[in-house]
């Protein structure tokens, strides 16, 4: 325990191959790489405990993983060999789930403080998009796939709003935008332990269309019980 900072990861196949590198003591032995597993692990190791971390895979990150060509087939069609026109391994990255954070959030700030985040890879959205349908008009084809607007330039471009909603939108943007949770100047009245999301809504006069694509197409809840 007074080694400071040991992380021992091994694939079973790799302690096959070296059974000499397991022949120590260790303070725990987690199982599996997932994200779970490698968040205890950090955690562990930030507190001085020397961990031993094994996978059954010849691959890390359990059922998260991001597997190249040669282990996808392996997954999916064990004694097949991935086709040469495939090219090589270091062209494909397949999530077997795909990973989408919210930046600002508290699961980045677990990742950041147990060391995680350097053996991920990250990628900021370019946007998000809803289904709903638009009929034609005089110089335009029907529409059914939109950008969700994300700030007070998207606001304005977008047809999710009628032309009275845009300006409300643009001044919720930039109430979010501005907001500082040490400044009750740039929090307009409103109390978050005190007011619900509904109310703020209200505040700001958003039609219900609104509150649905911001609710659940930007902030990514997957029902009303947040407001």
């Amino acid at each position: 325990a007074a080694l400071s900072l040991w992380i021992f990861s091994f694939s079973l196949a790799e302690a096959r191959c070296r059974p000499d590198a397991m022949d120590e003591e260790y303070d725990v032995c987690v199982c599996g790489t997932g994200l779970k597993e490698c968040i205890l692990s950090g955690l562990l190791s930030v507190h001085g405990k020397k961990v031993l971390h094994l996978d059954r895979n010849n691959y890390y990150g359990g059922d998260c993983a991001s597997l190249n060509i040669t282990n996808l087939f392996q997954r999916f069609r064990p004694g097949t060999e991935p086709p040469k026109e495939l090219g090589v391994n270091r062209d494909w990255n397949v999530d077997l789930i795909p990973k989408f954070i919210m930046a600002s959030g508290n699961l980045v700030k677990i990742l950041l403080k147990t060391k995680v985040s350097r053996y991920l890879e990250w990628k900021s959205c370019d946007g998000s998009y809803v289904y709903q349908f638009q009929e034609a008009g005089f110089f335009s084809d029907a529409k059914f796939i939109h950008k969700v607007p994300t700030s007070a330039a998207d606001g304005l471009k977008s047809p999710l709003m009628g032309i009275l909603e845009k300006p409300r939108f643009i001044n919720f943007a930039q109430f979010i935008m501005n907001w500082e949770d040490d400044n009750p100047a740039t929090q307009q009245g409103l109390d978050p332990k005190r007011h619900t999301m509904a109310q703020v809504y209200s505040k700001f006069g958003l039609q219900e269309g609104t509150i649905d694509f911001i609710g659940h197409a930007v902030a990514l809840h997957i029902n009303d019980e947040y407001l």
